[in-house]
């Protein structure tokens, strides 16, 4: 099937000014697709900008806060405007990385802030973008998920919950959308060699321990990237790229109560914020 689905993809890519969103970005426009780069960041977008057009492809950057609905609507119309029709493939990446405390400890206000990024922000792309792809008869949308949606590891109670909300949203999506001409993928990696970790709602002693995983068994977002839209171009629902990452789907699956209780156990032997052990 190669590039089809892909190749020449006009894209709405959020979260698009660093890490994942921006390689979404370069490969789409190496692809030979206009892209409409959306991120709240905008020193990072207008570097993603720079460098797809010094690459010889077209990008627009539009300013966009993903938990806003009244912004993503405007995304929307926006992207019409500058593209000159619907986009061919929507990508929900923005997010913001949470963790290092447990479910009571953290303050509601990370988990609202967390779940309005991560989750509602998945939500509004799909509630204004979808609408469009299905009449249009064609297209797909790809939603950035997290192995973390299915991993459930303990202190990371509002980026699981987000993150499996967006697995839940995309199963739905594509049972929906089956037979429409409009194709879904959820991404749900592990580590990947991106800034996420340096996310105001993470404990420094978590980030730094994620960091120095990413650095040692992290894929390049280039390469998460390319993985997920050759498999948006096969029809697959699911882009599980890492090895860890299928051993703890598969895990999970085939043994959910002991998964569960390790995973506790390991929870209670990691260090907490303050460098101790539980």
């Amino acid at each position: 099937m190669g590039h089809r689905r892909t190749q020449g993809a006009d894209a709405v890519v959020t979260g698009a000014g660093s890490g994942i969103g921006r390689a979404f970005a370069r490969e789409l426009a190496r692809r030979g697709g206009r892209v409409v780069c959306a991120d709240i960041d905008e020193a990072g977008l207008k570097q993603t900008v720079a460098a797809i057009e010094s690459g010889g492809g077209e990008a627009h950057a539009v300013t966009c806060d993903v938990s806003d609905i009244a912004q993503v609507q405007a995304l929307h119309d926006t992207a019409l405007d500058r593209l000159g029709r619907a986009p061919r493939l929507v990508v929900n990446n923005a997010g913001i990385g949470a963790g290092g405390r447990t479910v009571g400890d953290a303050p509601l206000a990370d988990w609202q802030r967390t779940l309005g990024v991560n989750l509602w922000g998945v939500i509004h792309g799909c509630h204004v973008f979808v609408p469009t792809l299905r009449e249009a008869g064609r297209g797909g949308i790809v939603n950035v998920a997290s192995a973390a949606g299915f991993t459930a590891a303990p202190r990371m109670g509002a980026y699981n919950v987000s993150k499996a909300g967006v697995v839940s949203l995309s199963e739905t999506l594509a049972a929906e959308l089956a037979g429409s001409g409009v194709a879904v993928t959820v991404l749900c990696p592990t580590f990947v060699k991106t800034n996420i970790f340096d996310g105001e709602l993470i404990d420094p002693g978590a980030a730094g321990l994620a960091r120095r995983i990413a650095r040692l068994a992290g894929f390049s977002a280039d390469r998460v990237a390319r993985t997920t839209l050759d498999a948006h171009d096969k029809g697959r629902l699911y882009v599980v790229p890492q090895l860890d990452a299928q051993l703890l789907w598969r895990t999970k699956r085939l043994l959910p109560a002991p998964y569960t209780r390790v995973a506790g156990l390991i929870g209670r032997f990691a260090p907490d914020e303050e460098g101790a052990h539980r």
